[in-house]
């Protein structure tokens, strides 16, 4: 998701921090670090692409000069997007060694592994190709291990002439110290309720208010639901569903979905059972009773399976096992 043709950020409430960034004096490696769902990726990249502009005007990134074209195209050759695997695949940022869809047997891997950092390495000796220097965006930087991070760490404090590096990631702390140290921060708050919903039913979502709620506030998130199919009425259907037993309502979802849905729903049953309002369901939607000392055994069973949530469960006797539990804890026992 990069700036078009007509200049128009893909994110609206990107342009504050872009403008912040490209207005002062930087160094040459910066740390984006923003919720999932708030777009740090999409940010990465048209940051990247106003380095590399080459409009005359004074908008940047303009979206139709010949640099802003190859951006847009993933084809220029003073940008380098790392990605995990999985996420070069859903993008579109694919490495050159990388075989098509369907032909390497390996499951994608999730890491961004230590041969992939050492040929960004490689690549940002080489002399840029268009004069304006050279990009490379890591994200989720959290996807280096130990030995990846570490092979960064020089090309970090002491980048070739011309370099720049942004690193987006979720949370610092999950990344070592000694590549937080080297890093500028630059923090991407999540938008304004209210702009996050226009820009919501600009995609054509209904009801945005709920499916933003459902994504905890981050809009990319609230879009992602809808796209698999998780409208507001589905979602709002849900508490009733699983309080009356129905593990049909979850039938499709990745396990690491329908674990999430149900520690939200459990969230805002135990909110309600001590007077508070609820977080990421309407509140018309929530049983009004509920047993508290079960929802707190459903929370500890819910957050055990979330630490192993690519374990190769059974997932319908999984999900079975736990919308059982969600409906005892869901209904006060007469």
């Amino acid at each position: 998701m990069v700036v078009g043709p007509d200049g128009t950020l893909p994110l609206p409430w990107l342009a504050a921090p872009l403008a912040e960034v490209l207005g002062q004096q930087r160094g040459h490696s910066l740390l984006l670090h923003g919720a999932s769902g708030v777009g740090t990726l999409p940010f990465g990249l048209t940051l990247a692409q106003a380095w590399l502009c080459e409009g005359s005007g004074p908008r940047r990134p303009c979206g139709h000069c010949g640099s802003c074209h190859l951006v847009q195209s993933h084809l220029h050759p003073d940008l380098f997007v790392l990605l995990p695997e999985t996420l070069r695949r859903a993008h579109g940022w694919l490495l050159a060694d990388d075989k098509p869809e369907g032909d390497d047997k390996k499951k994608p891997s999730k890491q961004i592994r230590i041969v992939e950092v050492r040929a960004a390495i490689d690549w940002s000796h080489k002399t840029s190709a268009r004069g304006r220097g050279k990009v490379l965006l890591i994200h989720p930087a959290e996807a280096m291990n130990l030995q990846s991070a570490s092979a960064l760490l020089k090309t970090l404090e002491e980048p070739p002439a011309g370099m720049r590096i942004a690193l987006g990631v979720s949370d610092p702390a999950l990344l070592l110290p000694t590549v937080r140290s080297r890093c500028q921060r630059v923090a991407l708050p999540a938008p304004p309720a209210a702009d996050a919903v226009r820009w919501l039913e600009a995609q054509g979502l209904h009801d945005a208010a709920v499916l933003l709620a459902a994504a905890s506030g981050r809009p990319l998130e609230a879009l992602v639901l809808a796209e698999n199919g998780i409208d507001a009425a589905r979602w709002s259907a849900l508490p009733r569903a699983i309080a009356d037993g129905q593990g049909a309502a979850l039938s499709g979802w990745p396990v690491p979905r329908a674990i999430d849905a149900m520690q939200k729903l459990c969230h805002d049953a135990m909110a309600i059972a001590v007077g508070g309002p609820p977080r990421y369901f309407p509140a018309a939607s929530l049983p009004r009773r509920a047993d508290a000392a079960a929802l707190v055994e459903w929370s500890k069973s819910l957050t055990r399976v979330a630490r192993h949530d690519e374990h190769p469960w059974n997932e319908g006797l999984l999900l079975e096992a736990l919308v059982t539990q969600g409906r005892r804890a869901l209904t006060l026992p007469a």
